[in-house]
C-alpha cells in the first residue's frame, strides 16, 4: 500500500487547529476581500482574485519584484504550502506568484469543473492576468500535473524553467500501459476516506505524508499537522473529492513530451504517497534534457522537511 497511517495521539492537536483556523478566519474577513487583477500586471506585494475558467474567483498571492517564480500546490493544500519557498526567494531578489486552486483554500467551492484542463485555464489565467513572462513554474505532486498540463494545453512560450517536486506525472493508477502504478484500491479508498471523515483523513495523511512513520522523523511535527489540516479544511469536498481522479488517472505523458526548457525533477526515494519509480524515474526519460535529483530518505512533503536543502537547490536551478 501507499499510504501507511499513525492515529495522533495528542488530544491538544485538534484545540490547537481549531484555534489556528479561527485565527485564519478572523485574517480574511478583515482583508480578503477580491481585487480585480486587471490592471495589476506591473503591482507586486498584494494578494487578490482574478477570475478563471468559468468566472471562478481563483486566490492569489504576488510578493517581491524581480524574475518571476510561479508555484502550484498539492492536493488538498494551498498556496500557503509553499511560504517557505516564496518567502526565501522573494527575499532574494525575485517575484514570487501562487494560487489556490478551483475548491482548494480561499478560491470558489465549484460544483462542475474540477478537472485537470480546468485547473491549467485557471493557471493560465493567473499568468495572463498578470502578464507574467520568462516564469519558472514549480509544481509539487499534483501541481506538477498542473503545470504540465498547462504546458501541454498552452506550450512553453511564457515559460524559461520547469521544476516537478514529488510530482505525480506521468501517471500514477497501475494500468496495462503503466504497471508500475499504485492498484485503484488506493484511490478508492482515498475517496471514501475524504468522504466518510476527511478532517480525520487529513490528519491521518500527515504521517506518511511527511515520513513521521519512519525512523529519524523531524521534529515540529504538530505544527506541521495542523497547518497541512487547516489548508485541507479550507477546501470544498466536492472540489477535493474530484481531484482525486485527476492526480491518480490522468497520463500526463503527452504533456511532458511538450516541455523543452530545462526541467528540474526533485524527489524523495522515501516517499509514501507519490512512489518515485513509477513518477520521477519515468519523467526524468520522458522530459528532454531533464535533471533528476533524488533526496535519500526524504518524504513526499520535501519541500518542508528538506526546506533548507531544497530552497537551495531550488534557488541554484533558477540561477543556473
Amino acid at each position: 500500500m501507499a499510504f501507511e497511517f499513525l492515529q495522533p495521539t495528542r488530544r491538544s492537536l485538534m484545540a490547537g487547529s481549531l484555534t489556528a483556523a479561527a485565527g485564519v478566519a478572523t485574517l480574511v474577513a478583515a482583508g480578503g476581500k477580491a481585487i480585480a487583477a486587471t490592471g495589476l500586471q506591473d503591482s507586486t506585494n498584494t494578494t487578490g482574485t482574478i477570475t478563471g475558467n468559468g468566472g471562478t474567483r481563483i486566490f492569489y498571492k504576488d510578493w517581491g519584484k524581480g524574475p518571476a517564480v510561479v508555484f502550484s500546490h498539492g492536493w488538498p493544500l494551498t498556496a500557503d504550502a509553499w511560504d517557505g519557498q516564496m518567502l526565501f526567494l522573494g527575499q532574494r531578489g525575485y517575484r514570487v506568484v501562487a494560487h489556490d486552486r478551483r475548491s482548494h483554500g480561499r478560491s470558489d467551492q465549484t460544483w462542475d469543473g474540477n478537472n485537470m484542463d480546468t485547473y491549467a485555464d485557471d493557471l493560465a489565467a493567473v499568468i495572463d492576468a498578470l502578464d507574467l513572462r520568462n516564469i519558472v513554474l514549480v509544481g509539487h505532486s499534483t501541481g506538477g500535473g498542473e503545470i504540465a498540463h498547462y504546458i501541454g494545453r498552452y506550450g512553453t512560450g511564457r515559460v524559461a524553467k520547469v521544476v516537478l517536486v514529488g510530482a505525480v506525472p506521468p501517471q500514477m493508477v497501475k494500468s496495462p500501459n503503466n504497471p508500475d502504478g499504485l492498484p485503484m484500491s488506493v484511490f478508492d479508498d482515498i475517496r471514501k476516506q475524504t468522504f466518510g471523515n476527511r478532517s480525520q483523513f487529513f490528519l491521518d495523511l500527515t504521517t506518511p505524508f511527511y515520513g513521521f512513520n519512519k525512523p529519524g522523523a523531524p521534529g515540529g511535527q504538530d505544527g506541521l499537522r495542523q497547518s497541512f489540516w487547516l489548508q485541507g479544511m479550507m477546501g470544498g469536498i466536492k472540489g477535493q473529492y474530484d481531484c482525486i481522479r485527476e492526480f491518480s488517472e490522468v497520463d500526463y505523458t503527452p504533456d511532458l513530451k511538450r516541455i523543452d526548457k530545462p526541467t528540474l525533477i526533485v524527489h524523495g526515494d522515501a516517499d509514501q504517497i507519490v512512489p518515485i519509480g513509477a513518477s520521477a524515474m519515468k519523467s526524468a526519460q520522458i522530459v528532454k534534457n531533464a535533471q533528476l535529483k533524488i533526496y535519500k530518505g526524504a518524504p513526499h512533503g520535501l519541500a518542508q522537511t528538506q526546506m533548507d536543502r531544497f530552497n537551495e537547490d531550488l534557488l541554484a536551478f533558477i540561477k543556473g
